[in-house]
Parts: C-alpha cells; structure tokens; sequence
C-alpha cells in the first residue's frame, strides 16, 4: 500500500509548485508536466493542425465511409467508440466539480487544454494505424499503444513475443478499465436512486444483464455505441442550446465571467488563480484522454483509405468531448443563479441546476443522460480491453471473456457499494498508462509526422 500511494502522489500529486502572487501557487503534477509541454510540441510540429485542418476533420467526418470490402469497422465507428469513452461521467460531474473548485476560468483552460491535446490525440491514432495488424478472433484490425511501443522496441526479425514497456501498459489498461467499470456502476445506481428512487440492487443487477448481453456477443459492441453515442450527444447538445437560448440575456455576462476569472486581478489577488488555472487543465486532459492511450485501441480498428484520417478523426474527437459535450456541462452550471447551487457538489449540483432549467423533467433527463453516457463508456473501455487481452495472453476466447466477466463483476460491486481504493486503483492505471503511452509518443512521433505530411501533399491535394 505505500508503494501504491508513493506512484499514486508521483503521478497525481504536486511534483512541482510554482509560487504566484499574493500567497498563491500552481502545482504541477507530472503528468501535467508530460501532457502540456508535449502538447504544445505537437501543436508546433504539426503545424498547428488543430486550426489548420479543421475543415478537413469534418469533411473525412462526412465523407463516404460505406465500403463493400471494407475489413473490419470505418473511420467514423471508430471515432464513435473513442467518443463513447471520452464522454462519460467526467463530463457532467467533473466539469462541475473543475468549476466548483476553479471558477468560472476553469472552463477557458479547458478549451485551451483541448486544443493543445487535439494534436496529441492525432499523433497517438495515426501511429495506431501505421503500426495495426490483423485481429483473427473478432475479424478486422487490432492494435493500440501496446503494439506501437512493442515494435519501437523489438524488431521484426526478433522472436520475442512481449515488449516489458508494452507489457506494462496493457496492465496498467486493463487496471484501469476494471477500475473504471466500478465507478460506472456506481454513478448509475447513486443517479436513479436519487432520481427515481429506485434501490441500487435492482439498477445494478439491469445494468450488469444490459451489459453482459452486448458484450458477451462477438461484435455487437459497435452496433449499440453506433446506436446509442450520436443520441445521447445530440440529445444533450441540443437541450443545452434550449437552455442557452431561453437565458441568451446572460450569455455575455457568463463568457465575460470565464474571461475574467481566467485571468482576472480578483483571482490573482485572492489567491486563487493557481486553482483556476489547474482545475481547468486537468478537467481538459483527463476528459479528452489524449495522451492517454486509450483511444488508439479504438483508432487502430479503423479500415481507412491512410494512416492519417484516423488521426484526423481522433484529434475532432477532442474537439467533441471538450468544446462541445463539456461546455454543455459548463453552461448548464453557469447560467444557473449562484446562490442555488452554494454548498452543493457533484450530481448534486448538477440536478439542481436541470431542475432550476427544465424543472422535474431535468432532473429524468440528466439521469438518464448520465445513465447513456455512463453506460456507452463500460461498452467502450471493453472494445479498448480486447487488443491488450490479446498482446498479453494471445488469440484465444477463455482470456477475452474471462476479462469482460471480471469487469462486468465490477460494475455489479460498483452499483452496490463505492470501494475509494478501487478507484484510485483506475486512476493509478491511467496515469501509468500516459507515462508508458508518451514516452512511445516522443519516440515515435516523426512517424506520425511523416505520415500527415503525405497526407497533406498526396491526398488533399488531389481533391
């Protein structure tokens, strides 16, 4: 348990504070200290391909993707999954809880954050595909930080089987997955039971039999995510634009709040600027994943014409979970008067200020929205499980269902009871799994910068 919490702190903790004035300080963390700079390099040697090539991430968005003889899942079904992921829980509860602890100026470093990380999110998908192979077991493609780092560090020729730093983060998935399938079960049983009043056990015991239903079955996963994530996303987009409209009289004092806050003397002054500026940042990494190495397990499934549109899909991605879905989350809380939501945090907070919008109604809705997003994330983290399985104990079904059957019991504890040490089992796991992912990044990125090159001279040029 000491070594557990001493890696913990190392990967979340303060590594490094950076005095501000008047009494106020800014604690970076390491994978803040990895994230960020690497980041912004990215953004740099892409040339600043998150504002460049907008248009050109919608337009591989909206193109054709029906192909006869396409093997294995498109483009966009992949950025479906990734998309399942990024938008869960985090971005209705952690968001609020950014704000909470940051202010309104949170939600500006948030924005920043997702442009910076989008170009990260490019880098980690376009390796995926440079470096995917066949999957025998599911049909299609495979592949994902596992097989990356393997091939930076084994050569082709080499009989080895296992890389020790690929290895290490596909452990460090499969902990965090399990850890995450807990923490899902629980935010979905705690929700209805507060909205509807319905006892844990029996949401528990629906959710874990939805579940094992979808997941248990060959490729059924993406059918469902294909079904579920534009709903929910829409459904929640478009309520927030109700909302927005029905208080557009508050709109400029709101976005003068953020600007404010983000850089504001009343922050500076009052100490509370570092908070501002980290609440923000972490919120922006940790929701769009980036770095992480979690969405090029979806990325490397993708059947695509180049290597670089799944790039291109996966940095849009960012874009979705952040700009879009977590601002939603930003406004819904912003446009609601301080004075009902002060002393309130988390789901709370949250239902509150539905219920103050779209009164009972908000509160139905933003349960069962959490209950979609919630529920398209356990979907999508067993998708990301599957190539890890496989790198770590071989094309066989005994180990890919015996790992669904594990985290399909975790949701079931989850739905039950909250275990904090579970929890911060998932966090320790994602946080390993940046270190290892980015490291390959580093390494790696010429590839991926190669590739974007080509893509740029041999593929738009061309339309």
């Amino acid at each position: 348990m000491e070594l557990f919490h001493a890696i913990y702190n190392l990967l979340w903790g303060d590594l490094i504070t950076i005095p501000l004035p008047e009494g106020s300080s800014l604690g970076l963390s390491l994978l803040v200290l990895i994230l960020v700079p690497a980041g912004i390099i990215f953004t740099i040697r892409t040339r600043f391909l998150p504002f460049r090539l907008f248009p050109e991430m919608i337009r591989v968005t909206l193109e054709n993707h029906k192909k006869a003889e396409r093997e294995g899942i498109s483009g966009v079904q992949a950025l479906i999954v990734s998309t399942a992921c990024r938008v869960g829980m985090g971005n209705l509860v952690g968001v609020v809880a950014a704000i909470s602890a940051g202010g309104a100026g949170a939600v500006f470093w948030m924005w920043v954050i997702a442009l910076i990380g989008s170009s990260t999110a490019f880098v980690e998908a376009t390796l995926a595909q440079l470096y995917k192979e066949k999957d025998p077991l599911y049909g299609g493609y495979r592949g994902g930080p596992a097989y990356y780092i393997h091939h930076l560090f084994i050569k082709k020729e080499s009989k080895r089987k296992h890389s020790v730093l690929a290895v290490l983060f596909a452990v460090s998935g499969l902990i965090c997955w399990c850890g995450i399938s807990q923490v899902i079960g629980n935010s979905i049983s705690s929700s209805f039971e507060n909205a509807f009043h319905i006892p844990p056990i029996y949401s528990t015991i629906f959710l874990v039999a939805i579940g094992a239903f979808i997941v248990l079955r060959k490729n059924m996963t993406v059918k469902v995510l294909d079904i579920i994530v534009p709903i929910m996303a829409a459904c929640y987009f478009f309520i927030t634009i109700f909302i927005i409209v029905k208080n557009a009289g508050q709109l400029p004092a709101v976005f003068e709040r953020i600007f404010a806050e983000a850089f504001g003397f009343r922050q500076v002054v009052g100490g509370g600027i570092g908070a501002v500026i980290m609440n923000g940042a972490k919120r922006g990494l940790f929701s769009n994943e980036a770095g992480s190495g979690s969405a090029p397990c979806a990325a490397a499934a993708a059947d695509v014409s180049h290597p670089a549109k799944s790039g291109l899909l996966q940095a849009l991605g960012v874009f979705i979970d952040t700009l879009v879905i977590c601002s939603c989350s930003a406004m819904i809380m912003l446009l609601t008067p301080e004075g009902m939501t002060k002393g309130l945090e988390g789901m709370d907070l949250l239902q509150t200020a539905m219920q103050y919008h779209l009164g009972e109604f908000g509160v139905i809705f933003i349960a069962v929205i959490l209950w979609l997003f919630s529920f398209s994330t356990f979907l999508g983290i067993l998708f990301y499980a599957r190539p890890n399985v496989a790198y770590l104990f071989g094309d066989n079904w005994l180990s890919q269902t015996l790992y669904k059957m594990l985290a399909l019991v975790m949701l079931f504890v989850g739905g039950l009871a909250a275990y904090q040490f579970v929890w911060e089992l998932g966090d320790l796991g994602v946080g390993l799994m940046t270190v290892f992912n980015m490291a390959a990044l580093i390494l790696l990125a010429p590839k991926a910068l190669t590739s974007l090159r080509d893509y740029e001279k041999n593929v738009m040029k061309k339309k």
